[in-house]
């Protein structure tokens, strides 16, 4: 059965860096479009960024255009989230998710995803 694990979250300072990894196993993210999503504290889940099966397209939340960056390697089978110019504001956990189906288009909406991993920290602060 399809597993996703994130990984890469940490204390970063504001103005840092990170990059956030997911991996499947069990299956494959190939073919389908694989989302980051995040969950502040007190919040409601987010969409953050996705990207379509071959890479090529990719959508961004506003709140994160210019800093995020989505990319995959489909032979790693594992999907990246480069996040620069952290903002205190960007604490939240981290969850990827594969879309449902196949070859549809990235998006940001929760509802189209059915595989989701546990999470990983980001914390952002001096």
């Amino acid at each position: 059965q399809l597993q996703v694990v994130e990984s890469g979250g940490g204390l970063v300072q504001p103005g840092g860096s990170l990059r956030l990894s997911c991996a499947a196993s069990g299956g494959t993210l190939n073919y389908y479009a694989v989302g980051w999503f995040r969950q502040a504290p007190g919040k409601e889940r987010e969409g953050v960024s996705s990207v379509g099966s071959s890479g090529d397209r990719t959508t961004y939340a506003n709140s994160v255009k210019g800093r995020f960056t989505i990319s995959r390697d489909n032979v790693k089978n594992t999907v990246y989230l480069q996040m620069n110019s952290l903002k205190p504001e960007d604490t939240a956990v981290y969850y990827c998710a594969r879309h449902r189906t196949a070859w549809f288009l990235p998006s940001l909406s929760m509802k189209d995803y059915n595989v989701w991993g546990q999470g990983t920290l980001v914390t952002v602060s001096s």
